[in-house]
């Protein structure tokens, strides 16, 4: 690789969290050791996921990750899978208020194979939808296509990533670690915008209860490839790799 800054496509989502500030010392390495991890996987296009409970700060090192990942060359593609729920309009016809319900019903996975995982692939045909429904206006983006080059980087962000749904697809995956408390706290701090007076019940009753659901369920870091503790931003850790 020639060093010289690749693409970074984004997703045309209204629902878009900013570059984080600038990093640590110690946390540019972490990210720049991940993305050589990433890119020993090869030369074809690759397909990262990254998980964790929700508010573990996926969406920031997916960004920081493709950064680094860019700056050694190779172009990337940025989704979330915020982007491929199912939209509110089909609400009546399956429960997504409960932990059980979000665990279950929330995601289109099915769409996000379709339009997604499957053209990203090293076999697929590179046209790839980064959203399919804005999560915020609801708008659909089917029909707004991004094309990944041969060695493009999709990196995708969200949680239940690693369900068995589209779990066979990842080429690489990654599991930012915080505590129960963390997730609720910052997720409670993020969403009190929208969600006011409510936001802490949300984050505790149902998507805590649905990642609950989730690690019962499929055991996702027996799956992945690293877990890092994001506890503290300036200070991440790899605790296994």
């Amino acid at each position: 690789m020639d060093g010289d800054r690749a693409p970074v496509r984004m997703s045309v989502s209204t629902w878009q969290q900013p570059l984080p500030a600038m990093a640590s010392a110690q946390r540019s390495a972490l990210v720049a050791d991940v993305a050589e991890r990433v890119l020993a996987c090869g030369d074809r296009r690759l397909r990262v996921g990254i998980d964790g409970l929700t508010a573990a700060g996926k969406t920031s090192f997916g960004h920081e990750l493709a950064q680094q990942i860019s700056l050694l060359g190779r172009p990337v593609l940025r989704a979330s899978l915020d982007d491929f729920k199912r939209p509110w309009r089909d609400r009546h016809r399956y429960d997504r208020e409960s932990g059980d319900g979000y665990y279950r019903n929330a995601f289109d996975y099915d769409t996000v194979v379709r339009l997604l995982l499957r053209p990203a692939g090293p076999d697929g045909s590179g046209a790839c939808v980064l959203c399919s429904i804005d999560p915020l206006t609801q708008r659909e983006h089917r029909d707004v296509v991004t094309h990944a080059a041969a060695d493009a980087v999709l990196i995708v962000d969200g949680v239940f990533a690693f369900r068995p749904e589209i779990n066979a697809y990842w080429d690489f995956r990654i599991w930012l670690d915080v505590d129960e408390q963390t997730s609720v706290r910052r997720g409670t701090c993020r969403d009190r915008s929208w969600a006011g007076a409510e936001a802490e019940a949300v984050h505790r009753d149902r998507y805590l209860a649905a990642e609950r659901l989730y690690l019962a369920d499929v055991d996702p870091l027996r799956l992945v490839d690293v877990v890092i503790d994001n506890t503290v931003f300036h200070r991440p850790r790899v605790l296994r790799a």
